[in-house]
């Protein structure tokens, strides 16, 4: 059996906080985050939803689901990537966010993506 998928995804997470934007003394800490979704696979593949959970450090857990990506629906092919910066805020300095892109292939296959949990985080608040 081939080792390679018909469809496999390499997901990379960047995050930086948006000292200019956020008010701690409001409750209010803004974070970017930058994501590249790599086709490590055979077939091209188009990313047409997501779904977040996004929870503070309250343990307070925001989900958000919608189409595409920053407006975009990307389709990527076998070797290509797609890079996009968003954003969350959050009501604490730090916080989780994971979740899944939901795609579908050429084909009509439709699969999940899962989106590795990352930590969203002020500068020096976590040791």
């Amino acid at each position: 059996m081939d080792e390679t998928s018909d469809y496999t995804l390499e997901i990379q997470i960047a995050t930086r906080y948006l000292d200019e934007e956020s008010a701690p003394e409001d409750d209010r800490y803004v974070f970017a985050y930058t994501i590249r979704i790599r086709n490590l696979g055979k077939l091209p593949a188009q990313l047409l939803a997501r779904h977040w959970l996004i929870t503070d450090a309250n343990g307070k857990i925001e989900e958000v689901r919608g189409d595409g990506v920053v407006g975009e629906q990307p389709r990527i092919e076998p070797g290509e990537q797609f890079t996009y910066t968003s954003g969350a805020v959050l009501s604490t300095a730090v916080g989780t966010m994971q979740g899944s892109y939901d795609m579908i292939g050429d084909d009509g296959t439709h699969f999940d993506a899962p989106i590795p949990p990352f930590t969203l985080s002020v500068p020096r608040t976590l040791h």
